[in-house]
This record gives C-alpha cells, sequence and structure tokens, in this order.
C-alpha cells in the first residue's frame, strides 16, 4: 500500500475487492469459486487466508439478488469473528445470525464503524447503493442503481426508470467520488451506455469502474472507447482477478 492509496481486484459481476491502507472492503460477493487455482482474492474468490489479512474487514451486500448476496459470506465469521457486515434491509438474515456485527441499512441511512463511514442511497431496481468514506478514499457502488431502458419494455416503465435514476444521481452528486463501481451490462443492447455516461457527466468521479457484465468483458472495452472524458479514468476489464491500483 505503500505506493498506491488502494489495490481494487474484480471478482465477478459486482464484486469487488478493495484494499485501503488500514481496511479490506468486499462489495457484492456472488461467485465463490475461481476459473483457476486456489480460492484468493487475486483469483477472484475470497479464501481463508485473504481473511487472516491484519486489515480491518467489511462486508457490502446492495440487495438480496442472487448475483449480488452469497450467503456464503456469514460464514466467514468461522475465520474472522470480527469481519462486520453491511447489507441492505431487504436481505433476509435469520434473527439468530443477527449480532452488533451484521448492520442491516435502509435508503438514506448512514453508519460508522470505527473510522469507516457509509451512507445509502436509493436504487431504482431493488435495495441500495453505498457511499463509502475510508483512509481519505470516497467510494461509490451502485448496486442495481442505473439508466435500465430495457429494449423490450414500454415507453411508460423506460421513462419511470429514467426519472428515478436521474433523481437519486441529483442526491449523490455534492460528494466528490474518487472511485465509482457502476452497471454497464450489455442485456441492454444499444442502451448499455447510457447510465455510465450520465453519471461520469455529473458526477465525475476520478476513476470509473464497470460492473454488473458478468463474463462479458468486451463490453467494458467498448464503453471506454465510446466514452470521451478528460478528467475521469475509465477502466476496461479483462478478467477475472485483474487487479487495478488507485
Amino acid at each position: 500500500m505503500e505506493t498506491c492509496r488502494a489495490k481494487i481486484n474484480y471478482l465477478y459481476n459486482s464484486g469487488f475487492a478493495v484494499e485501503t491502507e488500514n481496511y479490506l472492503l468486499i462489495f457484492d460477493y456472488y461467485k465463490d469459486s475461481t476459473d483457476k487455482g486456489n480460492k484468493c482474492i487475486s483469483n477472484a474468490a475470497v479464501g481463508e487466508e485473504d481473511l487472516k489479512i491484519q486489515k480491518k474487514i467489511i462486508v457490502f451486500s446492495s440487495h438480496s439478488h442472487f448475483d449480488h448476496f452469497n450467503p456464503i459470506i456469514l460464514k466467514w465469521r468461522q475465520i474472522r469473528p470480527d469481519i462486520h457486515y453491511i447489507l441492505s434491509s431487504d436481505i433476509n438474515i435469520d434473527k439468530k445470525d443477527r449480532d452488533t456485527y451484521i448492520n442491516m441499512l435502509s435508503v438514506y441511512e448512514d453508519l460508522h464503524i470505527d473510522n469507516l463511514y457509509v451512507k445509502a442511497f436509493s436504487s431504482n431496481d431493488i435495495g441500495i447503493s453505498f457511499l463509502v468514506k475510508v483512509d481519505n478514499i470516497t467510494i461509490f457502488h451502485s448496486g442495481d442503481l442505473n439508466w435500465w431502458h430495457w429494449w423490450d419494455e414500454n415507453e411508460e416503465f423506460n421513462s419511470k426508470m429514467e426519472k428515478s435514476f436521474k433523481s437519486e444521481i441529483e442526491k449523490i452528486k455534492s460528494n466528490f467520488i474518487d472511485i465509482a463501481f457502476f452497471p454497464v451490462d450489455s442485456r441492454l443492447k444499444e442502451y448499455y451506455f447510457i447510465g455510465g455516461e450520465y453519471f461520469i457527466k455529473e458526477i465525475n468521479p476520478r476513476l470509473f469502474i464497470p460492473m454488473h457484465f458478468r463474463e462479458d468483458f468486451n463490453i467494458t472495452k467498448k464503453f471506454k472507447e465510446k466514452i470521451e472524458t478528460a478528467n475521469t479514468k475509465i477502466l476496461n476489464i479483462a478478467k477475472r482477478g485483474e487487479q487495478i491500483l488507485y
């Protein structure tokens, strides 16, 4: 961590590991297996040795959809009892499993855990998005907040999605953001880029990292080539486990 402020690894879909000076943050962990090799963050799945890191660990899940929340994360406490969870309130956690280390957040609630601050913003799908401030870095993870313009939906639905998305961006834009994780989803076909383009235009994060594309790595390359910006670095991701230094 001497030469960078954060080390970021792409795990899968909307899942990322972010290591800062004092913290390891895990966002929207989903696929608990590797394409090759042992389980470790550099191979895109959290392994036992990762959980033994001499830093505080915070695990985030933005909503209950299976590709954003994997219950396996709760078993990590067997290895790391002091791990903290920040979960959207729509996620069903059995009361017997809840304790002071599991924090359920609803829209616009905020929370301090030691020197980490998180505020929940809304999603126009389900759950929440996260604004996280830690070690002098501000991170935004969009969850399923996006300009969802579906080619096979009616005009009324798409108009509603646009309005709710832009309304939420208006609430977020007063925050300076270092690192943004945001959906770039090829299922939207020719509209895959409009949410990310609007987000960059309105918020100007220093680093924009596409997500919600599973293994369609080419869509991140297409997005980077399409969106020209002087102030925001846009990442194209080529493989699971890929590391980005910030």
